[in-house]
């Protein structure tokens, strides 16, 4: 059964949004009520980047010049990295996330570990070997800039109400066939007009709107690590939080970096085989339940997006092994979120996801355990809502990306004084 959308019993003092206030935040993130245009005053130097760039062509050698060296490498002597087999001992060894010989460059940022050619790219199209050496093509290149509710992410459970500065570059390691953001995700970065902004730039732009956050999303933001980790340790120091919206598949020395720097991470658990992950997104299972433990053991706020695709990952077989292994590996407290699909991109063929399928995994859910299952991209349903899970209230209502009722007070239901799992302040 799913929570009433009202508490029907006596209340606390309500922090239910005025409709000034509604539509101040509504002005402070950049949305145009009553369309689903994004209105956003950037500065000059990106005003083309409001939604995306476009799509015009950035010349190579272009791009080439400010590459600079991937940043993020393993270290010469360790297992199976072969550097020392073309260098001599005394050699300076540049980089620490790719072994090379030869020519050949190993680039080991993902589980795919591509090895390149001398002026080949590996999958992700964002990374170059250059007369030997790794190079970022997409540092200080975002291609797509939003102001965004945090909701939108989503995350639920961290900072609600909240705008999210979101930017994106090109790329992404994973060929999803419903992806919604292919036009960039699967792109290559001089397919689009993008001028070099440099992380101190971007984290000026988020104080101008006022944006509490800086996301990192759209594509998969694990290909531009280098300027993800720039940005975030400057935004640090000026108490912005910075948050990755990733579907999981780097290897475990990134990530142990990014949750060095970062505040909160999204990962979308695409479905739960192997069969599934090969089929629908050319990638494995395993890597990314691997870096699933790795955030929650980090301490790193987490929570996880299932995209319920019919007929392909919404047995109730599939959905309850997911739900298990989020339990016995996580625990109750992580955000599991079951969002509805949408056909695109490859995947025009499908119907979008039965609300009775989501709300079957949404019940899953809470029959083993989840304290905090919800549905998604269902506007207004009942799933969209926090409940606490000791009194059954409802603690946050939400509508749309909006927060328009909230009942925790110092990270703690107000009905019940329940521990609410989250990031509050």
């Amino acid at each position: 059964m799913f929570p009433a959308q009202e508490n029907r019993s006596p209340t606390p003092p309500s922090h239910k949004f005025s409709r000034r206030e509604f539509l101040e935040t509504a002005a402070r993130l950049g949305i145009v009520l009553g369309s689903a245009g994004i209105a956003l005053s950037c500065p000059p130097w990106f005003k083309h980047l409001v939604g995306a760039a476009a799509a015009a062509s950035t010349p190579l050698d272009k791009l080439l010049k400010d590459a600079p060296l991937a940043r993020y490498w393993i270290s010469a002597n360790s297992e199976g990295v072969r550097c020392l087999s073309c260098h001599a001992e005394d050699d300076g060894v540049e980089g620490t996330h790719y072994a090379h010989e030869k020519r050949f460059v190993k680039c080991l940022l993902c589980a795919r570990e591509c090895l390149i050619e001398e002026g080949a790219r590996g999958q992700c199209r964002s990374r170059m070997n250059v007369s030997g050496k790794l190079r970022s093509l997409v540092y200080g290149r975002p291609v797509s800039i939003h102001v965004d509710p945090i909701e939108k992410k989503p995350f639920f459970h961290f900072r609600p109400a909240s705008a999210a500065f979101s930017l994106a570059t090109t790329g992404c390691p994973l060929s999803c066939k419903f992806c919604q953001n292919w036009e960039i995700s699967q792109a290559s970065p001089e397919d689009y007009d993008t001028r070099f902004i440099p992380p101190e730039k971007i984290v000026n732009a988020t104080t101008d709107h006022r944006a509490p956050i800086i996301a990192f999303t759209y594509n998969e933001p694990t290909v531009f690590t280098e300027y993800l980790t720039d940005i975030a340790r400057i935004a640090r120091k000026q108490n912005i939080a910075s948050v990755l919206i990733s579907c999981g598949f780097m290897n475990e020395k990134p990530l142990e970096e990014m949750c060095d720097v970062l505040d909160a991470i999204k990962i979308d658990l695409k479905g739960f085989s192997e069969d599934f992950y090969r089929r629908v997104s050319s990638a494995e299972l395993k890597p990314v339940l691997r870096s699933i433990k790795q955030v929650h053991k980090s301490g790193v706020h987490l929570e996880i997006v299932n995209l319920v695709v019919p007929t392909l990952n919404d047995s109730k077989k599939m959905l309850t092994d997911l739900v298990k292994w989020v339990m016995g590996e996580l625990g109750a407290d992580v955000p599991v979120h079951f969002t509805r699909f949408h056909p695109d991109y490859q995947m025009l063929n499908l119907p979008p996801t039965p609300v009775a399928t989501l709300e079957q995994a949404y019940e899953i859910a809470k029959a083993n355990g989840i304290h905090y299952p919800f549905v998604g991209n269902v506007p207004g349903h009942p799933g969209n809502n926090t409940q606490c899970p000791a009194c059954d209230k409802v603690v946050i209502a939400r509508t749309g990306f909006f927060v328009t009722d909230q009942h925790i007070k110092s990270g703690r239901c107000e009905y019940c004084d329940e521990p609410i799992a989250g990031v509050w302040d």
